[in-house]
């Protein structure tokens, strides 16, 4: 987007774009998140959108792991949702073993958040989206 202004003979563009204070929501955003990595059971969060990626998690050696689940599971949301007509999705948690995830759009960025299967999601979820 172009910002314009009116010059004696019409619109001139002035080639300057619009800012938009997506910085200071991205840091608000990720002071929550860190705010819920040290809630009790939470592993890690991936905050991505379409030019970056934050990625903060207890088992770095698991990070690609973690990343393919949470791609994964935004890929296959967006299909099901597409084939039933269940419109837009508001969040998702995925239940393993031993840990599930939960996953939502937020603000134009995509965030998964890790946790072990003892934790409270819906802690989590009333603290994300408060932001």
């Amino acid at each position: 987007m172009v910002k314009k202004k009116k010059g004696g003979e019409g619109i001139v563009n002035t080639g300057e774009p619009i800012t938009i204070e997506a910085t200071a929501d991205k840091n608000e955003l990720r002071a929550s998140l860190e705010e819920i990595k040290n809630y009790e059971g939470v592993v890690g969060y991936i905050l991505r959108n379409t030019t970056s990626a934050s990625i903060d998690l207890r088992e770095p050696a698991k990070i690609i792991e973690y990343a393919v689940l949470s791609a994964a599971s935004f890929d296959t949301t967006d299909e099901l949702s597409n084939i039933f007509q269940l419109g837009k999705i508001k969040n998702t948690i995925i239940s393993g073993r031993t840990i599930k995830m939960l996953s939502l759009t937020l603000a134009g960025n995509k965030i998964s958040i890790f946790m072990e299967n003892t934790a409270d999601a819906e802690k989590v979820l009333k603290r994300i989206r408060a932001f």
